[in-house]
């Protein structure tokens, strides 16, 4: 693993993690000031192709990329400023649809997005 792989898995450690490649970068560079942003992104691309992040676009804002690609989760997205925080309802959403709502599809999976407004946007309206 080069050192420029491994700063950027640091970064990405935690939960609720989602951070743009820009916060990345910002991040790395705090850690290895001679990373460049194009390494971060390639490492990025590299990261969510072998499956160690999952990229996540929740709106028209930038890509977030989310390091808990091993356990099936859903995100729920504050409105105002776009904090997004892993969830695990309970239950089956794929259950949830019903079989003439298939059009003969063969689901391979659900992404779910709860939205609603965070405890500090609240605090500030």
């Amino acid at each position: 693993m080069t050192a420029q792989r491994r700063v950027v898995a640091e970064v990405l450690d935690g939960d609720h993690v989602h951070l743009t490649a820009d916060e990345v970068h910002a991040r790395a560079v705090a850690k290895l000031p001679e990373i460049s942003r194009a390494t971060v992104y390639n490492t990025l691309g590299e990261m969510v192709s072998l499956g160690e992040v999952i990229e996540v676009s929740t709106d028209r804002r930038a890509k977030r990329y989310d390091p808990n690609a091993h356990r099936a989760h859903h995100h729920l997205v504050c409105a105002r400023c776009g904090a997004i925080r892993d969830v695990h309802p309970s239950g089956d959403p794929l259950a949830d649809l019903p079989a003439g709502e298939r059009f003969g599809f063969t689901i391979s999976g659900v992404e779910l997005t709860y939205r609603g407004i965070c405890p500090d946007c609240a605090a500030a309206a």
